[in-house]
């Protein structure tokens, strides 16, 4: 009898520890040649299109699901689709994302909640919210992946003003969007 109590016991001990024990996120690191990043600027008379690379990034997933992540973007590999060198230097000027002072810009995911992901997006040192929707899974083969297709960012509120209706009445068909797009495709690996 005290035998089987005993073991009565312990079977209850052993599931109310259980109950207590947490299992920490699992970090994944981001494989930089594998991701990319994209960006689409508008203005009255066009747009233009390009990448910019990933520097690093990690990824923390708690069993299935993401529950965090850092990623820092190398700010003077941004590159025109066309190849404008003379597009490329001026958004690297210090009217638009002066990479010379802030050679990355960086996001940090505070919250996942379903599709949306939320953080911190920090351009030329200022840190805004943004919030935008993405499809991330964890697969077989032991990878994460991640793709946000349109992700929108007003450029004014990370003081690149340069071009900006809001900012210059006058430059009629010159004046370029405030929002900027930003696509993103993530793979990361233990």
């Amino acid at each position: 009898m005290k035998l089987k109590i005993s073991s009565i016991l312990l079977l209850v001990a052993v599931v109310s520890l259980s109950a207590f024990t947490t299992i920490k996120p699992v970090t994944y690191t981001v494989d930089a040649a594998k991701s990319t990043i994209t960006w689409i600027g508008k203005k009255v008379t066009g747009s233009h299109n390009g990448t910019i690379a990933l520097q690093s990034g990690t990824l923390n997933v708690d069993g299935k699901k993401v529950t965090g992540g850092t990623f820092t973007i190398d700010m003077n590999s941004i590159k025109d689709a066309d190849g404008s060198a003379k597009l490329e230097g001026h958004l690297k000027a210090d009217d638009f994302f002066g990479t010379a002072k802030y050679p990355t810009s960086t996001f940090v995911i505070t919250k996942v909640a379903g599709n949306n992901v939320t953080g911190n997006l920090t351009i030329k040192g200022i840190t805004k919210p943004v919030t935008f929707p993405a499809t991330i899974s964890v697969n077989a083969d032991g990878t994460v992946s991640a793709l946000a297709g349109k992700i929108l960012v007003d450029r004014t509120k990370y003081d690149i003003r340069y071009g900006s209706k809001s900012f210059f009445d006058s430059i009629g068909d010159k004046a370029i969007d405030d929002n900027f797009e930003i696509g993103v495709k993530l793979v990361a690996k233990k």
